[in-house]
Formats: C-alpha cells, structure tokens, sequence
C-alpha cells in the first residue's frame, strides 16, 4: 500500500497546559506526530482586561501533519478529547498542503521521498459549507495587539500571537558585525472570507503595513473549522433569513 500523497496540516489552539493530552489522543487516532508551540492571545469568551490592566493568556498551538485519509478520525479525536465543541474551549482547522518533505518513514517505497508530496488524491475531505481564511500578520515585537485591535473593530472573534526573530529588507542585519535578528510577532486570525478583505484592510491602517518595515500579512484559505460552532451558527442564520 503506498501513501496517500494528499496530506493536511491540522492547527489547534487551546488554553496553556491542555495541549499534551491533545496530542496523545491524535497519535491514537492515527497522527504520527504533532509539534506544540506557545502563544499568547485572546477570544470573544475571554475577558480582554481586568480593572483596565490588558490581560493576555497563555495558548498552547500544535501543528499535526496526517493524511487526507485519517485527518477526519484525527480531527473527531481531538475535539471529543478536549471538547472544542464547547464555547471557550478552543479552536482548530485543517489546511490543504501542496508539498510535504521529510516524512520518508511514512512510505512504503523510501525511493519515493525524492518525488513531489501532494498530488491530486480522490480522497479529499470536502469544504466546509461556511468558508474561513486564515490571517497570518508579522510585525516588530510590541505591534501585535494593534494588530488584534484592528481585527476585532472590523469584525474578527480574536487572535493568537506567535514569537518569532528575523530581518526584513529594511532592518540592518548586523552591528559592529554581530548579527541582529529582531524580535517579531506574528498574528493568527481566524476569519469568515466574507470579512477577509474588511479585517486584512483594517490590519493594514492600523498597523501601517503599507509602510516600508512595518511588517507583512498574507491569507491562507482554511480546509475545516472546528471549535467556532458560536460563529457558524449565527452565519447559518445570516444566510437563512
């Protein structure tokens, strides 16, 4: 039997010390793996401050790379394992991956590690009927909850800031030859594609993204969205009315 070219990246985001028991119920339903990373951020459930003081809390976010094929047991695994079904609870999503390296264990044949990862399967898990975007945002250290202010005043539920290093074509890369990799934060931000455009607008006035060495943003379209039930609901009942 040979692998399933099609592969997907599953991101979930929950609340700091869940993600461990998330990440055993993945490899029990077929996951090979997941990497946890820490990050900070809010949600629409999540008090924003507290006597005026901004409160940030802590997120633990994994990254699972599986197959198309047993992405969906996956999935029903880690929101029955950490009810994402309940508000507050978290969230996750899949994205479709056009090329995969570094899985040669995965495959039958090791041969075939050198050929391109992701072509065309028949077995793709279908569209959500509510499309989402994903909105990735980097800016210098400090710039991250202007970016999640822009977004929640153009219609976004919150957001998850990552920590991250790296030089733009505008930062010096070194002083007095030592080299300088600047602190970054990048922004995730979950969002209906009918407010993709309104919400990447607002990031970019808010944060000035239009001036040289402000930082960038690019939009991913997300596969499958759990975790957010609050949201496609009430979209289900826009749409219905």
């Amino acid at each position: 039997m040979s692998l399933n070219r099609s592969q997907q990246l599953f991101v979930t985001i929950v609340k700091k010390h869940h993600a461990k028991l998330l990440v055993k119920a993945a490899k029990n339903a077929g996951a090979e793996g997941a990497t946890i990373l820490y990050a900070k951020g809010s949600g629409i459930h999540e008090k924003k401050s507290f006597i005026g003081i901004p409160i940030e809390f802590e997120k633990e976010l994994i990254l699972t790379i599986a197959k198309k094929q047993v992405m969906d047991q996956i999935v029903h695994a880690v929101v029955q394992t950490g009810k994402l079904n309940e508000s507050g609870k978290g969230i996750g999503f899949t994205i479709d991956l056009k090329k995969v390296t570094g899985i040669a264990h995965l495959l039958d044949d090791p041969e075939e590690a050198d050929q391109v990862m992701g072509e065309e399967d028949e077995d793709i898990m279908p569209k959500e009927d509510i499309p989402f975007d994903l909105i990735v945002t980097i800016v210098k250290k400090g710039s991250a909850n202007q970016v999640i202010d822009s977004s929640l005043e153009a219609g976004a539920e919150g957001g998850t800031i990552l920590n991250g290093r790296g030089s733009g074509i505008h930062e010096k890369a070194s002083l007095l030859n030592i080299p300088i990799e600047p602190e970054k934060e990048v922004v995730l931000t979950l969002i209906h594609q009918k407010k993709t455009k309104e919400v990447l607008q607002a990031i970019e006035t808010g944060v000035g993204l239009n001036q040289s060495g402000k930082g960038i943003a690019f939009v991913i379209e997300v596969d499958k969205v759990v975790g957010i039930n609050h949201v496609i609901e009430e979209l289900i009942e826009k749409t219905t009315e």
